[in-house]
């Protein structure tokens, strides 16, 4: 199919049922327009005679488990609507040729596969790095032509780049490897090329759940084999909108300071002579605070004990959730939220005046009066937060927030089953 068939098939609404099924029927028509756009841009740019896939990777929301993935520790994570759409066409070549709405990205010869310190924190970097990683595992990649949009938030913990980096692995999976790569081996290789090649020491969660969707509860321990959980729970039949609240800071400059979090926790991890904190027993670690103290200091220790207690608590938001005990799940949000806030540290930003987190979070406190939730999302430090609000309570509380933040930084939410996946 080339793009002229596409547009003709969007046009006569043969691809509504698959489009709705993935976006939701609220959101087919600017599904539509989204990928008719990509269409003309890709006729604009390439070959319009070229045989093409349509690409999607999702965002993530994450439930529970807050700077956990990378101490391979226990996460609970949703893929939502948002997300990265590529346009793509093999060219018979070992370049890429990427064009994307907002941006340049510079065209990669994927042969080179060394790293290159002037491509840290770009895209470039990851599109080098997804397909490096995937040749080093013995995959096929090769040049192509591709357009990219997305609705996916940058910075804000909703995870940008590892939708982009799962949508790069989908393209090569499909355009060359005859889509025999399974979607957890196409999370780590987006792993790897952000950890290596892009400079960010990520855990796996946010690829991990792009590239497999739906609800998930995973257990990373094993780091050759992640334990991924479905669960089957929806939010809106429990009268409930689960909202994401953007601030308007952006986590996108603060990577030294992201880097903090593994590492403080990876230096209590050290002292037991352990590669992360999952492998040490907490019961070790507590008696031992006195000594750790003048060596590593309270920040650690304090981001430590956040660690033991949150991934503990995500196997109890598990339960609560698979048994339909959604009240004592919001309870458990709660303390996850206050756990990151006083523990991990990362709603306030060191040194600033601006506290777009730790505003809206007491707002939303204020606001609702115990009836849902609130926590911070992803990373933190700036960006987001995460809100449950009773559907009844739902306009009030979007008024509210957006009337001191800016209209449109409360973000309804869709949970999406499919992860990352080839549309046609």
């Amino acid at each position: 199919m080339n793009s002229g068939k596409l547009m003709e098939e969007l046009q006569h609404g043969t691809l509504d049922e698959r489009l709705s099924g993935i976006y939701g029927v609220e959101n087919l028509i600017k599904t539509k327009q989204r990928i008719f756009l990509l269409c003309e841009r890709f006729e604009a740019e390439f070959d319009p005679l070229a045989e093409v896939l349509l690409i999607s990777a999702p965002g993530r929301t994450e439930i529970g488990g807050n700077h956990t993935d990378h101490q391979r520790g226990r996460v609970l994570a949703a893929a939502v609507t948002m997300d990265v759409l590529a346009l793509v066409a093999k060219n018979n070549t070992s370049l890429t040729h990427c064009r994307s709405d907002g941006f340049i990205i510079k065209d990669i010869n994927l042969d080179d596969t060394a790293i290159h310190e002037n491509e840290k924190y770009t895209s470039e970097a990851l599109i080098r790095g997804v397909s490096a990683s995937m040749r080093a595992l013995d995959y096929k990649t090769a040049g192509f032509d591709a357009v990219f949009t997305s609705t996916v938030l940058k910075g804000s913990g909703i995870s940008s780049s590892a939708a982009f980096e799962v949508a790069l692995a989908t393209v090569f999976n499909h355009l060359f490897n005859d889509a025999s790569i399974a979607p957890e081996t196409i999370a780590k290789i987006g792993q790897a090329a952000e950890n290596i090649f892009f400079g960010k020491p990520c855990g796996l969660m946010d690829q991990m759940t792009s590239a497999v969707g739906g609800f998930v509860g995973i257990d990373f321990f094993d780091p050759n084999h992640a334990e991924v959980q479905k669960i089957d729970f929806d939010f809106a039949a429990s009268g409930y909108t689960l909202c994401i609240v953007d601030t308007g800071g952006s986590h996108a400059d603060l990577s030294e300071e992201y880097a903090s979090f593994p590492a403080d926790m990876q230096n209590i991890a050290r002292y037991f002579k352990k590669e992360v904190l999952s492998e040490v027993d907490p019961s070790r670690f507590f008696a031992e605070i006195a000594t750790l103290r003048p060596l590593l200091g309270d920040r650690a220790i304090l981001r430590a004990i956040h660690f033991f207690q949150e991934t503990e608590r995500v196997l109890e938001e598990i339960e609560t959730l698979s048994s339909g005990d959604f009240n004592a799940f919001l309870e458990l949000l709660l303390d996850s939220g206050r756990s990151s806030y006083m523990y991990l540290q990362n709603v306030v930003l060191p040194h600033s005046q601006q506290q777009g987190l730790g505003l809206a979070l007491a707002l939303s406190e204020s606001y609702l009066k115990g009836r849902g939730g609130w926590r911070v999302h992803g990373g933190g430090l700036a960006g987001t937060i995460q809100v449950i609000v009773k559907n009844e309570d739902l306009a009030g509380y979007r008024q509210m927030i957006e009337d001191i933040f800016s209209k449109g930084s409360c973000h309804i939410m869709r949970i999406r089953n499919e992860g990352a996946i080839r549309i046609v």
